[in-house]
């Protein structure tokens, strides 16, 4: 019964949104007049901003980059719109998220290394203005639905606290797309769906995507479109857990893979809901001065079903099939619509950029790492951008064949980093699995086939591509130039002068949700943070004269760790 429901809703809001004429202004935008009068010119208002962010959705997982899913609606949208084909994310959820809504890279607010773990005391720093706050100074009512993942030990961590007018949504990284249960290890699960700042008990049971889609509608029905709107969709589509509802399922029936062919009923139920925010947008009277932009957080995780062929890598790698984005900015505002921009971009653009249309102002004293790319965008002007930190993790494990030696005493080449300067990419340290891997269509890979594509034996540290020439980065370059090798470890060394220490402290079991009443939540007080702190202070200064007696365990750790990531890869 259920199932038919849903059928009947998705079916009727198909129609509606197919029989709409988008050649044609919206009309309810109009609003009241009679036919044939001359609206009274006034000043232009800034624009409603709709930012739609998926998660995990691989580069080769749209319509347009010739996917075997089916996506008409951001195929749609783009093709009306600017495709971003030189734009760039981070390769986990967490680093994306950070960096647009700070617009500043992950070396500058300590958040370099990994994600924020649920029970981990850490989340965006609070002493960083973020995209949403400067909206609200701008004027604008900004709104969130979606998947967090900045955080939450302390109140003031929450969205609500951090710009946001309203919120619905997860805070962790991953729950259960029907239940809203996450779990962070053997034991230690909770419920996450909240509503402002409170738990959303009622709401389980309802597929996320649909939830969150008919939000975003139940959003713009009640806002006037005379007030600026910021929205900003985070959805929790296409991360794992693969689910999906059962009529999206039986579009795919027929490809082999499993895992793929749950993903791809997924993409699709994303593709139809933003097509039902978009329907929405024109029914309720903001579509004509709205600018919808749409990004990935991440390159797609290839064991799950994503594809981010035919680029190299994965998600968690600094290849560019984990960090190059799906990306296109739709709107009746672009003066140059119906193309493709190869201008360089990079998600921590976005908030100057967003900051910029509104109305609003930056200057040297917000410490932004990031460019106002509109000129680039709408008039297709070059991009102020010529280079991109995509990172330097030092709590990464470092590499084994890297030293300060091979990186001509510029550089340590164990430490995991990456950088973009021009058309010259440069890796160092252990950028991740850099495998080429197929669309899994099929149901398993012959093994001959897999192994061609392997690059498991590698013994370097150092890797130098031509992107523009070479964008799957197959020609490795790093000994035919040393000297661009020299110039890109100099700007590495550069940006680490800037950096401030990596935050990632241990886990706290203050968080356990069954201290929080079964569900994921706010556990720490300001007076327990202060302590925290302390401890953590008296633990790096004990650590520091023990740390000779406890080699031989951190050897052992090492061992271990190094060996079940060497299992997983070759499950892989």
């Amino acid at each position: 019964m259920h199932a038919l429901t849903g059928f009947s809703l998705v079916s009727l809001l198909s129609f509606g949104y197919l029989s709409w004429d988008w050649a044609k202004p919206s009309l309810v935008a109009d609003g009241p007049g009679k036919a044939g009068e001359q609206p009274t010119a006034a000043p232009p208002q800034p624009p409603h901003i709709i930012f739609i962010l998926t998660d995990d959705q691989g580069y080769h997982d749209v319509g347009y980059h010739g996917s075997d899913i089916e996506t008409p609606t951001l195929d749609r949208l783009a093709a009306k719109g600017v495709k971003l084909e030189n734009y760039y994310i981070q390769p986990i959820c967490t680093p994306s998220r950070s960096q647009l809504l700070t617009g500043r890279y992950q070396i500058h607010t300590g958040l370099q290394h990994s994600i924020i773990r649920p029970r981990q005391p850490n989340c965006l720093p609070l002493d960083q203005v973020t995209l949403p706050q400067k909206l609200q100074e701008a004027g604008y009512s900004t709104h969130m639905v979606g998947k967090w993942h900045l955080g939450f030990y302390r109140k003031e961590c929450l969205p609500t606290r951090r710009g946001f007018d309203t919120f619905l949504g997860s805070l962790t990284g991953n729950v259960d797309y029907y239940t809203y249960d996450n779990c962070d290890g053997p034991g230690v699960c909770g419920f996450d769906l909240h509503e402002g700042e409170n738990v959303a008990w009622g709401l389980s049971g309802q597929y996320s995507t649909m939830l969150y889609a008919q939000r975003a509608s139940h959003i713009l029905a009640n806002h006037s479109p005379q007030r600026p709107l910021f929205l900003y969709v985070a959805f929790q589509a296409v991360h794992t857990p693969l689910q999906s509802p059962r009529e999206y399922l039986y579009r795919y029936r027929t490809m082999g893979n499993v895992a793929r062919r749950k993903y791809a009923a997924m993409v699709t139920c994303m593709d139809e809901a933003v097509r039902n925010i978009t329907w929405a947008l024109k029914r309720y009277g903001f579509y004509n001065n709205s600018v919808i932009i749409f990004s990935s957080d991440n390159g797609g995780q290839t064991f799950s079903g994503g594809s981010n062929w035919p680029l190299r890598g994965r998600k968690g790698t600094y290849w560019e099939g984990g960090v190059r984005g799906l990306g296109f900015v739709h709107s009746p505002l672009l003066k140059r619509k119906r193309r493709t921009s190869r201008a360089l971009m990079h998600i921590t653009d976005w908030y100057p950029t967003l900051v910029g249309l509104a109305g609003g102002t930056t200057s040297a004293a917000d410490g932004l790492d990031g460019y106002d790319v509109w000129p680039a965008i709408s008039e297709g002007r070059a991009s102020p951008r010529t280079e991109i930190l995509h990172n330097i993790d030092p709590l990464y494990n470092h590499a084994q064949h890297g030293s300060l030696e091979g990186g001509f005493g510029i550089w340590n080449t164990a430490v995991q980093a990456a950088i973009r300067v021009g058309e010259w990419k440069l890796l160092t340290g252990d950028p991740g699995y850099g495998d080429w891997i197929p669309p899994q269509t099929l149901a398993t890979f012959p093994g001959s086939w897999w192994n061609l594509e392997r690059m498991a034996s590698v013994r370097q540290a150092v890797w130098l591509f031509n992107i523009s020439a070479d964008p799957y980065e197959r020609e490795d370059l790093a000994g035919q130039r040393p000297d661009v090798v020299r110039t890109l470890l100099a700007r590495l060394a550069a940006y680490n002068r800037t950096a401030i220490p990596v935050r990632y402290p241990a886990e706290n079991p203050r968080a356990h949700p069954e201290f929080n009443g079964g569900a994921w939540g706010p556990w720490a007080s300001d007076e327990e943070e202060e302590e925290e702190e302390e401890e953590e202070e008296r633990a790096r200064s004990f650590s520091w004269g023990r740390r000779k007696k406890k080699c031989k365990i951190c050897k052992l750790r090492s061992f271990f760790r190094k060996l079940n990531t060497r299992l997983m890869s070759q499950r892989i």
